[in-house]
């Protein structure tokens, strides 16, 4: 893939994201592409983005999705990002890092990298603790 090709690619997933745009982010895949995300509890079908996006939407209204940088080398497509929700009076935050393999410009195959601590910290109601605490 060439460097205009990826920065293209890039800026349509950032916009995708931006808009909340079901059909733009159906665009970006292969019908049966495939999305591994420790969020989910399947395996997304690339032809399934449009529904999964209805279904993020419904749950998180207010997320605010930011990519932070990216790189890519051959097919392999690698986007650092920074996503945040507001839920009642708490903002919670997360980050992650999507390795996305393209094929045709569009995504065969995308496995999310995230830390689920924060959301699993909220969901069952306890703040989220550090594992290990080093003195000053």
């Amino acid at each position: 893939m060439q460097q205009d090709e990826a920065e293209d690619f890039v800026a349509r997933f950032a916009h995708a994201w931006a808009t909340k745009d079901g059909d733009a982010f159906l665009a970006l895949w292969h019908p049966d592409g495939e999305l591994h995300s420790p969020i989910y509890d399947r395996v997304i079908l690339g032809r399934e983005l449009g529904r999964l996006n209805e279904l993020q939407r419904k749950a998180t209204p207010a997320l605010v999705w930011e990519l932070l940088s990216w790189t890519c080398r051959g097919d392999i497509v690698h986007i650092e990002w920074k996503s945040s929700n507001r839920y009642g009076e708490r903002v919670v935050s997360w980050c992650g890092v999507d390795r996305m393999t393209l094929e045709t410009g569009r995504i065969r195959e995308e496995i999310v990298y995230v830390d689920t601590a924060p959301l699993q910290a909220m969901k069952m109601g306890i703040a989220l603790q550090p594992l290990i605490h080093v003195p000053r």
